[in-house]
């Protein structure tokens, strides 16, 4: 069976032995265990927002359809992230292009220098921003010039066919953990797929989903919070800006939060059912009192 990973919490099934996750230097860390496994990627928040480090592994449960399961691996460490930036290239995006573009670059300048990034720009077609014989890079400049060269806001909105190819592109990576981040308004009038369909999609995918809806007043077939849904599943977060300044401030805690993780792994149960299955990660500090954190709904094991 393919292993599966991703970011914030991702699901990882393999028969057999567990994935090699890859540490910030690129080496593996590895666990073998004969079994199923289910690997997640916690981020973690005390009740004030900030971002709480240093927890060992027994602060953590972990749970499963409400049963808790034991935790059979752990690492506290910032380790590299496949990232896909989705851009609507619409025409209502025309107006803010080159602040988009320079929001893009700094995100790429503020990430982990081993990450790997691609850009997917859509309006009414999907196309990728990198040429095919370098699909990903970390360097800033680059990414600036190539969007420059191919984001040319025009016609109408290919949202949800977007996050599919996203979502296909991101399995191109090298690295362990994968995301997205998704800047649009959240309406769609161009796909072929649908909304249903692009969900399931991601609830299946190891990567998480972040959304950044940025609406303008006179835009009546925006829809944030059918955007936001993906990052709900996904176990990433939804921001809705009020204005360029406010995507740029999103971009920067998207890259905060990739930052801050903890990987967590439990063997899935035997003989469990197919289908969707909920997962549930508490943590606590080192007072005992509850932790804020941010994980994926669960897993589809179908």
């Amino acid at each position: 069976m393919k292993t599966l990973l991703g970011l914030t919490l991702v699901v990882a099934l393999t028969v057999g032995a567990a994935p090699a996750l890859r540490n910030e230097t690129g080496q593996p860390s590895t666990f073998s265990a004969k079994s199923e496994l289910v690997v997640l990627h916690v981020l973690v928040k005390d009740h004030r927002g900030a971002y709480v480090g240093g927890l060992q592994e027994r602060a953590f449960r972990v749970y499963e359809e409400q049963q808790p399961r034991p935790i059979k691996f752990f690492l506290a460490e910032d380790a590299p992230v496949t990232i896909g930036l989705l851009i609507d290239s619409s025409g209502s995006m025309a107006a803010v292009r080159d602040r988009v573009i320079a929001a893009s670059a700094a995100f790429v300048e503020s990430s982990n220098p081993n990450d790997e990034v691609f850009a997917l720009v859509f309006d009414d077609h999907v196309r990728p921003v990198l040429e095919p014989s370098a699909p990903f890079t970390g360097d800033a400049r680059a990414l600036h010039r190539a969007l420059t060269d191919v984001f040319k806001p025009q016609g109408r909105t290919a949202l949800y066919d977007a996050i599919q190819s996203g979502l296909r592109y991101v399995r191109r990576g090298s690295r362990d953990r994968h995301a997205l981040v998704v800047l649009s308004d959240g309406g769609d009038n161009a796909s072929h797929a649908g909304f249903a369909a692009t969900l399931a999609a991601t609830q299946a995918s190891n990567a998480i989903v972040y959304t950044v809806a940025l609406v303008t007043p006179s835009d009546d077939t925006a829809d944030p919070g059918r955007l936001a849904k993906f990052a709900e599943t996904s176990g990433g977060t939804a921001f809705v800006p009020t204005d360029i300044a406010g995507v740029e401030s999103a971009f920067q805690q998207i890259s905060r939060d990739l930052r801050h993780r903890y990987t967590i792994g439990y063997e899935r149960p035997s003989g469990s059912r197919p289908g969707f299955h909920r997962i549930r990660v508490d943590a606590f500090g080192l007072d005992g009192r509850k932790l804020v954190t941010r994980t994926r709904e669960g897993y589809d094991a179908s």
